[in-house]
């Protein structure tokens, strides 16, 4: 009961795509066999590698949700950043089979059949793609709280959103643009003659993936090293605590970001003379109204007197 009350806390966005290319995986891989179209194994071999990456992304972003125990008095949140370094592997061996089979079709071109199938199948892949695509988008806009809700402020706003998502919306995007190429490709090869198109479009949705898998594993790594909040957020959280009456100024603040949650760690300068039963109320204050954000983990302030060097303006 717990696990599926575990699940539930997973991330949706990653949880409906590895369902929906899963379907798509299994049925342009009988495409594949039937009309033997390399552009239709490319295809299929993305929509594999997204359904295996999205699993283990699902996975990884319900575990991340875990309480902290006694053992890890810090939480579950890097759990997701460990799970989407895996999919990074799944993406590159995916993306390095086929470039493989692209140049092999590049070289030894032969003529695919089933030509309304493939189409059919790659105009369903190309909506289910991007219906999981704009469901990213607005996990996006959900997460990052953005002000302007429109497509391009899901590129824009896209750096702020949990690991789950970004990989969600880095993948479908790859999906999408390469149901389009597909497309493009097997059009090329039926009607114009260029047999050679089927590969070069292998080879270019094979380079798309890796460009998936580099931009992935980038977040990744810097998200399991631990990295420095925005500037935007570290200047609404020096706001949020120099709202405070009694708070003069703020001689320390590091806001670390660990997926989409915060970590903060400041020194605080309250007016001089303050009793030293005051001070801790008015820290606890400050503490208390920072962990009412839902994308602030934890807090953790120390407290001095003014010492009137001016190091924040509000």
């Amino acid at each position: 009961m717990a696990l599926i009350q575990l699940f539930k806390k997973g991330n949706t966005s990653s949880g409906i795509a590895a369902l929906g290319n899963t379907a798509l995986a299994v049925i342009k891989g009988v495409a594949f066999l039937f009309s033997g179209s390399g552009t239709m194994f490319a295809s299929a071999m993305h929509s594999l590698a997204d359904a295996v990456n999205q699993g283990f992304v699902f996975l990884g972003s319900a575990l991340s949700e875990m309480k902290p125990s006694k053992r890890f008095p810090l939480g579950f949140g890097r759990v997701v950043n460990i799970f989407c370094m895996v999919a990074v592997i799944v993406v590159t061996i995916m993306a390095y089979e086929t470039v493989k089979e692209g140049w092999h079709l590049f070289q030894s071109p032969t003529e695919s059949s089933k030509f309304f199938l493939n189409l059919a199948i790659l105009v369903i892949s190309f909506f289910v793609d991007g219906f999981i695509l704009l469901k990213a988008m607005k996990e996006i806009m959900k997460e990052s709280r953005a002000e302007k809700k429109s497509i391009i402020s899901a590129f824009n706003y896209a750096r702020k959103a949990a690991p789950a998502t970004r990989l969600v919306f880095y993948e479908d995007l790859v999906a999408t643009s390469g149901a389009v190429l597909a497309i493009i490709g097997i059009v090329l090869s039926q009607f114009f003659g260029l047999v050679k198109a089927d590969g070069v479009v292998s080879m270019l949705i094979g380079l798309l993936m890796f460009f998936v898998a580099f931009r992935v594993g980038y977040d990744n790594m810097v998200g399991l090293i631990g990295v420095a909040a925005p500037a935007d957020v570290e200047k609404k959280v020096a706001n949020m605590i120099m709202r405070h009456p009694k708070v003069v100024d703020i001689y320390e603040l590091r806001v670390v970001q660990e997926g989409r949650m915060f970590h903060i760690d400041s020194i605080i300068e309250l007016t001089k003379g303050m009793v030293l039963a005051d001070a801790d109320d008015i820290k606890f204050q400050v503490k208390n109204d920072l962990l009412q954000d839902p994308d602030i983990a934890d807090v953790t302030i120390g407290i001095i007197e003014d010492d009137d060097i001016r190091r924040w303006q509000s």
